[in-house]
């Protein structure tokens, strides 16, 4: 199993900029997908930006497609999670989750796919 870990929550004012890193360590990291989640107060966890392995990337969530932007290091060690032009509705903990993949396997920010969990980060919108 990869352990995960986040990082780069905070409090932010509408119309900031957060990055968040999901750093993962643990056997084989390069056959796992990386995606991240949020879940508010009260509302269900979302898939906001997924990469598997081979580096196709999903945005699932229509709110987030132009403000966010998810990367990864070149030793696959590391995704970021870049989001701008924030809004209070972001306001959620952030979780990063691996999936262990074939080669081939097609994008996906189903949260039942993933099986490893970080502990997720607090990111709150407020002025």
């Amino acid at each position: 199993q990869v352990q995960l870990v986040e990082s780069g929550g905070d409090l932010v004012q509408p119309g900031g900029s957060l990055r968040l890193s999901c750093a993962a360590s643990g056997v084989r990291v390069d056959y796992y997908g990386i995606g991240w989640f949020r879940q508010a107060p009260g509302k269900e966890r979302e898939g906001v930006a997924c990469i598997t392995r081979a580096g196709g990337i999903a945005y699932p969530t229509d709110s987030v497609k132009s403000r966010f932007t998810l990367s990864r290091s070149n030793d696959k060690k590391t995704v970021y999670l870049q989001m701008n032009s924030l809004k209070p509705e972001d306001t959620a903990v952030y979780f990063c989750a691996g999936r262990r993949e074939i080669l081939s396997a097609t994008t996906t920010c189903a949260s039942h796919e993933y099986s490893s969990w970080g502990q997720g980060t607090q990111v709150t919108v407020s002025s």
